[in-house]
């Protein structure tokens, strides 16, 4: 059997927006060949802006949006994540969605509270939370990001 990775592959209007917004939610990521001294996301030092350094690389602006990747820096070995722009906003249900492990190991009395928390922190950076659900293997709730891709707070 030929070995292989896996990635994660977002479409999306704004690759740099939503890449953004996933450095906030899965800590421990970041742009390939980023400064671990820098707040995940900064651009590189001694630029204010990805667009300095873009301006600086010789990238011309059409052509600066196309696409973002974000690495797992953690050392926890996640699968690398990539944002591709499409034409077409998302128009159904995601088939596959991220699962945020927030709550494991907690007693079942702090977990609503912790799942409370993270979401509060995620609706911060932009996501939107759709709903609770309570059922017979416990509480989640189901979050959007920037762009409307559903993902679970659990």
């Amino acid at each position: 059997m030929i070995g292989y990775d896996v990635n994660l592959v977002f479409d999306c209007r704004d690759p740099h927006g939503l890449a953004l917004f996933w450095l906030t939610a899965l800590e421990g990521y970041d742009f390939p060949g980023s400064d671990p001294d820098r707040p995940a996301g900064a651009p590189p030092p001694g630029f204010d802006s990805w667009d300095g350094w873009a301006d600086e690389q010789g990238f011309p602006a059409e052509g600066r949006n196309r696409a973002r990747t974000i690495i797992d820096l953690s050392g926890r070995d996640r699968p690398d994540i990539f944002f591709l722009a499409v034409p077409e906003d998302k128009t159904a249900k995601n088939r596959l969605h991220l699962d945020l492990k927030v709550s494991k190991g907690l007693p079942a009395e702090q977990v609503r509270q912790r799942q409370d928390d993270e979401a509060a922190r995620l609706v911060a950076a932009g996501a939107t939370v759709l709903r609770r659900v309570d059922d017979d293997d416990g509480s989640h709730m189901i979050l959007a990001d920037p762009e409307g891709n559903e993902f679970c707070v659990i």
